[in-house]
C-alpha cells in the first residue's frame, strides 16, 4: 500500500478537563474520498479543525505526505496543497464572484494562469452564469458554491470540505454531489456532513466518530447498517 496522503497519529485536543479528540489515529490514502459522520458532540468537527490549522493540538500529530503540519496556521496548510472549506463560507461580499476565485488562483499561480484557473473552476463548479455578480447579494447555497470554488481553483491535491451541503437548495445540493464525484477523479477528499441522505449519494468509505474517537469506519453500506452506529447516531437522528 502506498504512503497516506493524509494521516493523524494519536491525535489529541483537549479543552480544559474535557477531552474534545482522543488519541485518534486516521489514515486517508491518494485519491480517496472519506467521509466523516457522527452525532453532535462526537468530536468530528474538532478533529476537522486539527487538520486544518483553526486549531493547535494538545498532543499527537497530523501528516501530510509524511510532513507535519499540526499546529500550521490555515494558510500555511493550504500552500502545501490543502484546498480548505469551512462551515461558514469565507469569501468577500465586496467583491464579484469572479474576483473572489481569481484572488484563490492567484495565490499560487500569478498572472495569466491564475486567469485560465479562475475560468476552470467556475465551470468545474457550475457558476460561471454568476461569475459577475457581487458575493454579498448572493443567497447563501450560492455562496458555498463560491467558496468551493475558490477551494478548487488553485488544484490542491487534497480538498477538506466540513458540511458543504449546508443551507443549500435541492438542485444546488445535486450539483454538489456530481460535482464531489467529480472531483475525486483528481484529488483526495474529507467531507464533514450531518446530512445523511446525502452521505449515501457521495460516500464510499465512511468513519464514524463517537465520544472523541473513531467507533467504527468501513464501507459506506455496512456502516449505514451497524447497528452501533444507529445507536449513537442515525438512531437519535431519526428521533
Amino acid at each position: 500500500m502506498t504512503a497516506p496522503i493524509l494521516q493523524t497519529r494519536g491525535l489529541t485536543m483537549r479543552f480544559g478537563g474535557v477531552i474534545a479528540v482522543n488519541g485518534v489515529d486516521f489514515s486517508l490514502q491518494e485519491a480517496e474520498l472519506r467521509c466523516l459522520i457522527g452525532p453532535n458532540g462526537a468530536g468530528k468537527s474538532t478533529f476537522f479543525k486539527c487538520l486544518t490549522g483553526q486549531l493547535r493540538p494538545s498532543h499527537g500529530d497530523v501528516l501530510f505526505r509524511g510532513h507535519s503540519i499540526a499546529g500550521s496556521q490555515s494558510h500555511a496548510i493550504a500552500r502545501h496543497g490543502v484546498g480548505i472549506k469551512t462551515q461558514v463560507p469565507s469569501v468577500f461580499d465586496g467583491l464579484s464572484v469572479r474576483e473572489n476565485v481569481w484572488l484563490a488562483a492567484a495565490r499560487v499561480n500569478p498572472g495569466r494562469l491564475a486567469d485560465t484557473m479562475t475560468d476552470a473552476a467556475l465551470q468545474r463548479v457550475g457558476i460561471g452564469a454568476i461569475a459577475g455578480r457581487m458575493v454579498g447579494q448572493l443567497a447563501h447555497g450560492q455562496r458555498q458554491l463560491v467558496e468551493l470554488a475558490m477551494v478548487v481553483a488553485p488544484e490542491p491535491d487534497l480538498i477538506l470540505l466540513d458540511e458543504p451541503a449546508a443551507g443549500m437548495t435541492d438542485d444546488e445540493v445535486d450539483r454538489l454531489v456530481d460535482l464531489i464525484k467529480e472531483l475525486n477523479k483528481r484529488h483526495a477528499l474529507v467531507v464533514v456532513e450531518h446530512d445523511m441522505q446525502f452521505i449515501r449519494r457521495v460516500a464510499r468509505t465512511v468513519t464514524v466518530f463517537h465520544q472523541g474517537a473513531i467507533l467504527v469506519e468501513g464501507d459506506v453500506a455496512d456502516i449505514l447498517v451497524d447497528a452501533r452506529v444507529r445507536d449513537v447516531y442515525l438512531g437519535r437522528q431519526a428521533a
